[in-house]
């Protein structure tokens, strides 16, 4: 929406500055006329293209209320600009008439209005100096100097003083109008990015927060309980919300609000289900492998419960007891926009008959649905020792689907 006003504002401020800029040029040209025909005493051809460009540019420019083009009326003026400024220069001494300066606001306009316009008007423009140039060869010249003696002085300031007036009052003053505008349009928009990501990360920060109160509740739940599965499976589900609490608190601690680094994630992960379920004291090597790989929140919450789900079954089922193990874990970018994980652990493995349609293990199916929930694949790599896992996924982007 921001984007879409600001678009809307320097529309507004470029019609208001053709606008303006045509109805003041168009009224200096109907003065100059008369100033030229009844002070200078010029008779031929220079009032009467003075007149001629005023009162057209001032049609042109009330016409724009009933067609709304910008881009029409401002062709049309440019063009007559063009065509009456040069008229104007070659009678008024060529390549030596201080009106040759006018040529260059038309220019400056040009790239006021789009750098398109304006290299199209220099390129035009440098090769009409080239052609006023030549009027002042004997040779080739077909115009004279109209302007009488005794007014040139005076029409050669009062030529620099409209140039300089075009361009200091009228073009100055509205591009720094505009300009002020759109800067603090941006410093608006600033502003707001920042408040926006400031509460993005309080929402992160306070969502890590309700899931750590959920795990603590569920601690606390299991300390009344005195069957061992369901203390186990209590212990399971605290190990998924603290998991997905620790997506959270990695986007708060971040600059970058999007995307995490899941190296740090994982090893994060890792470290707390090795010491949750085999203490800090325990001979489980891990192994991760994973280089400069960022992911956005709805792929780096369902691949993390993947994986907490993978190592906690090799913790729990691979590696038993006190015995020394090791977990491998590998994340790697393919070529396009797939990822393969591999994960997996050298401990006593399960029979391949075994898999997640035929098995009660809560684990195993949730690995199979969160593969999917990934649109990706999983399959059971059986040529190593232990358990092991491919899973080929792609980044899911925001779309959130259910791993019911």
């Amino acid at each position: 929406m921001e984007g879409t006003t600001i678009d809307v504002e320097r529309l507004r401020d470029k019609i208001n500055l053709v606008l303006r800029v045509n109805y003041i040029a168009a009224s200096l040209a109907i003065i100059f006329s008369a100033v030229c025909l009844f002070l200078l005493k010029i008779t031929e051809i220079v009032p009467h293209t003075f007149l001629f460009f005023g009162l057209f540019n001032l049609l042109n420019t009330l016409l724009f209320r009933y067609h709304k083009n910008l881009t029409l009326t401002y062709n049309i003026s440019s063009i007559a600009a063009l065509v009456s400024a040069l008229v104007i220069t070659l009678y008024t001494g060529g390549i030596a008439s201080p009106f040759i300066f006018t040529l260059a606001l038309i220019v400056f306009a040009g790239y006021v209005t789009t750098r398109q316009y304006g290299q199209v008007y220099l390129n035009l423009i440098l090769f009409l100096i080239i052609l006023i140039y030549s009027q002042s060869l004997e040779d080739f010249s077909f115009t004279r100097n109209v302007i009488p003696e005794e007014s040139q002085s005076l029409f050669n300031l009062l030529s620099v003083m409209f140039s300089v007036y075009l361009l200091g009052n009228v073009f100055g003053k509205n591009l720094l109008r505009t300009h002020h505008r759109v800067y603090k349009s941006k410093m608006a928009i600033a502003q707001q990015i920042k408040e926006r990501e400031t509460l993005l990360k309080e929402i992160h920060h306070r969502v890590k927060n309700n899931l750590q109160t959920v795990s603590s509740l569920l601690s606390l739940q299991s300390r009344n309980i005195e069957d061992p599965k369901m203390k186990e499976l209590i212990k399971s589900s605290q190990n998924r919300v603290i998991s997905m609490a620790m997506v959270h608190e990695m986007l708060y601690m971040r600059d970058d609000l999007s995307k995490i680094e899941y190296e740090s994630y994982v090893q994060e992960l890792a470290d707390y289900l090795i010491r949750s379920l085999k203490g800090t004291e325990n001979r489980v090597k891990l192994n991760i492998d994973i280089h400069d790989i960022k992911l956005g929140i709805d792929t780096a919450i369902p691949l993390g419960l993947l994986i907490n789900e993978a190592i906690t079954n090799a913790l729990k089922y691979g590696i038993k007891g006190d015995e020394e193990g090791e977990i491998n874990i590998a994340l790697k970018k393919e070529a396009g926009s797939e990822y393969v994980l591999n994960i997996g652990d050298n401990g006593v493995g399960f029979p391949e008959t075994v898999n997640h349609k035929n098995t009660k293990s809560l684990g195993l199916k949730l690995i199979h649905n969160l593969a999917r929930q990934l649109k990706g694949s999983i399959n059971r790599d059986a040529s190593k020792k232990g358990t092991y896992y491919i899973v080929k996924f792609k980044d899911i982007g925001s779309n959130f689907h259910s791993i019911a």
